[in-house]
């Protein structure tokens, strides 16, 4: 196989800015996992801002991507209304799962929010269905183009009412997450237990065990 390398030292910074135009500092950096990585499913996969990654992955190439189109069929989803919890705003985000059983999961960055990892999502946006936000959301935080397959759980988290998504990974590239994430890993459904530790996230490990 092929590969294609970037810079494979550790980034000390974000190579992307944040909202405000400022620089966003590591203070603990992510480690790269070897490439070899990416062809195992038993292996967790893991990958820094602009870091190397293989040509393809599981038949799919990983270039960089963009969102537009990617929803095209995503409406025509069967959901259960998302009951609203009082002080907790709505949000969607996406678990990303590949042919060879593993799921994406981002490491926000220095742990915002008390989540060394977790799975990308958003708060809803006014004019974006919550659908168009999960989208949005694993785009900016994972780098990755997806299709929604089904609805998987609503987890009540910390500040919001969280829709959850499975999804299908139509393109893009991990390696151009945006600020708010340090690293992407591709992890085996049964050793998500080593990488998600923050109890909001213990429902969606639950619920994969089902998938």
């Amino acid at each position: 196989m092929a590969f294609r390398y970037r810079d494979l030292a550790m980034p000390e910074s974000h190579p992307r800015r944040d909202d405000a135009g400022q620089p966003v500092i590591f203070t603990a950096p992510s480690t790269p996992t070897p490439l070899s990585c990416w062809d195992d499913p038993t292996t967790i996969a893991r990958v820094v801002p602009d870091g190397p990654l293989p040509e393809r992955l599981n038949g799919l190439a990983l270039p960089p991507g963009s969102p537009q189109g990617s929803d095209d069929a995503n409406w025509r989803l069967t959901l259960p209304p998302l009951a609203i919890v009082p002080g907790k705003a709505p949000a969607a985000g996406a678990v990303v799962m590949e042919p060879d059983g593993r799921v994406w999961v981002i490491h926000p960055s220095n742990a915002f929010g008390g989540y060394r990892a977790t799975f990308p999502k958003g708060k809803q946006e006014p004019g974006l269905s919550l659908e168009q936000t999960a989208i949005k959301e694993t785009f900016e935080e994972a780098g990755l183009v997806i299709a929604l397959t089904r609805w998987l759980i609503d987890v009540p988290r910390s500040s919001s009412v969280c829709r959850y998504f499975l999804a299908r990974r139509l393109g893009g590239s991990p390696a151009d997450m945006g600020w708010e994430s340090q690293a992407v890993s591709l992890v085996p459904i049964a050793r998500l237990d080593e990488v998600l530790h923050h109890p909001n996230d213990q429902p969606l490990r639950e619920a994969l065990r089902h998938v």
